[in-house]
């Protein structure tokens, strides 16, 4: 598969990046924060920032085998992805997802008792940035491949 085109404005990529950027550190887990941006992205089928999160979470120590269940998570256990981790996808699918055309409650308040005000405005704000690059992406049809870090 080749891309559609490899134009992206220089501008608008710059101001993606620095949201993200900005959410990962407000975060601060950053091995979370791939976990989220890959689950975003298996949502999405964008190829390409599979391709280029998985290579960071291993960077960040994400365990193979929470990378190789990571789309089987709810049935994975608690073993496997702990009750924060778990919240945070949870979240990351009701955002990414959106079949309502919100997300539920339970699904907030859930993510509110496990991650603090600003925390988890970071967690929204990542789970936001990656839905728009995977968008950005995917429109393009940008095959996996080009990272490099």
């Amino acid at each position: 598969m080749t891309a559609r085109t490899q134009l992206l404005d220089r501008a608008v990529a710059q101001a993606m990046s620095a949201v993200s950027a900005a959410a990962k550190r407000g975060l601060g887990d950053p091995a979370l924060a791939e976990l989220v941006a890959i689950r975003a992205s298996q949502l999405n089928h964008c190829a390409f920032c599979l391709d280029m999160h998985l290579e960071i979470a291993r960077k960040h120590g994400v365990r193979e085998q929470q990378l190789d269940l990571l789309a089987a998570w709810e049935e994975a256990g608690d073993d496997l992805f702990d009750e924060r981790e778990r919240t945070a996808l949870a979240l990351t699918e009701a955002v990414t997802v959106l079949t309502d055309g919100f997300v539920p409650d339970d699904v907030y308040e859930r993510a509110a008792k496990h991650f603090g005000e600003r925390e988890l405005a970071h967690l929204i704000g990542l789970i936001v940035a990656i839905n728009n690059w995977n968008r950005v992406m995917v429109s393009r049809r940008v095959p996996p491949g080009g990272y490099t870090p």
